[in-house]
């Protein structure tokens, strides 16, 4: 049957809602403090494209194989917290001295609001079924909130954060 047809039943009834963007946690592994963040931008992986052709070729169209997979810097913004950990791993590794290991590991997990309520993981495993794992990632940029005694805004403040790589954790099969 052709996708889209009319008289087609969802395949996994309500399971085949898609996810919303907007109800997602963030742990930053190895933290004690949290943050609330309320958006998260910049995650992408490119696989750079090796272009060659070998000599005695037939062709004249080069071959293309895979390289190098390079990875995006994230941004976070999050509202301004007491949490003096979360606050602590930031200015760590935007400080001008280095004190101990600043790379953590950070899973951000869409919630299914349906089934799921968001907790602050403490290890990969216990991520739902749809989240990232950013390896071996550390604050490359800090940028505080600007501060208006004439607005009645929350004061938002922005992370950039550099990550090795990134795993999925795939959905399970339905």
């Amino acid at each position: 049957m052709a996708f889209g047809a009319t008289d087609a039943k969802p395949a996994g009834g309500a399971n085949s809602y898609p996810y919303t963007k907007m109800n997602f946690a963030v742990s930053i592994m190895n933290q004690a403090g949290e943050a609330a963040f309320s958006e998260i931008s910049g995650l992408d992986a490119t696989v750079d494209v090796i272009e060659f052709r070998q000599g005695n070729s037939g062709s004249l169209a080069p071959t293309k194989i895979p390289g190098l997979v390079k990875q995006g810097n994230l941004s976070m913004k999050f509202g301004i917290t007491a949490s003096a950990n979360f606050r602590k791993w930031i200015f760590d590794c935007v400080n001008h001295q280095r004190v101990g290991s600043i790379r953590t590991d950070i899973v951000i997990e869409l919630i299914d609001i349906r089934t799921q309520s968001p907790t602050v993981l403490q290890s990969t495993a216990n991520a739902g079924p749809m989240a990232w794992v950013l390896k071996n990632a550390w604050v490359t940029k800090y940028t505080g909130t600007d501060l208006n005694a004439l607005q009645s805004e929350v004061a938002i403040e922005t992370i950039e954060v550099a990550y090795e790589y990134m795993d999925g954790i795939p959905q399970p099969a339905s």
